[in-house]
């Protein structure tokens, strides 16, 4: 907090981080409040017709693990998916979490990707729910990586 009482440019809001933690936990699988890189190989064994190589887990741990011990805390993990980096870019990390969406492996996030990423990340909705981001990502029937970042999208009060 600043002398104003307001929150410095680039901090987690409460409003981000009750968006985001429900996101963390679901990853974090031994609930120790960092995720580690066994929690993303459960996590992605868990489910996925492709579970992800150790590289590929390694690589999205790099990505958002700012003080390089190995972890990501909470406040990397929203620094990143919020777009405040700490030198890195977010879209490595949502490149990946597309590429996973992306069962089929067509460039494309459709209905059936999208429901189920949701209820595996912890996430249920409704099918009128899930067509409505579909729609709000520009889509009728599936969406592109930039219209997921659309549907994703979310206005923190307090970022760049």
């Amino acid at each position: 907090m600043s002398p104003s009482g307001r929150l410095p440019r680039g901090a987690p809001s409460a409003s981000a981080a009750r968006i985001l933690r429900p996101a963390f936990d679901v990853l974090d699988a031994d609930r120790d409040g960092k995720i580690s890189h066994d929690d993303l190989k459960a996590f992605f064994s868990s489910g996925f017709p492709a579970p992800l190589s150790d590289e590929d887990i390694g690589s999205m741990i790099y990505t958002a693990d700012v003080d390089r011990n190995g972890l990501v805390e909470f406040e990397e993990f929203e620094r990143v998916l919020s777009g405040r980096g700490g030198g890195r870019s977010g879209d490595g990390v949502m490149a990946e979490a597309f590429r996973v969406m992306d069962r089929d492996g067509d460039g494309k996030v459709g209905f059936g990707d999208l429901k189920a990423y949701l209820e595996m990340a912890g996430l249920p909705a409704s099918d009128e729910d899930v067509w409505g981001m579909i729609r709000m990502g520009g889509g009728s029937d599936a969406v592109s990586f930039d219209s997921l970042l659309r549907i994703l999208a979310v206005d923190f009060p307090n970022g760049p």
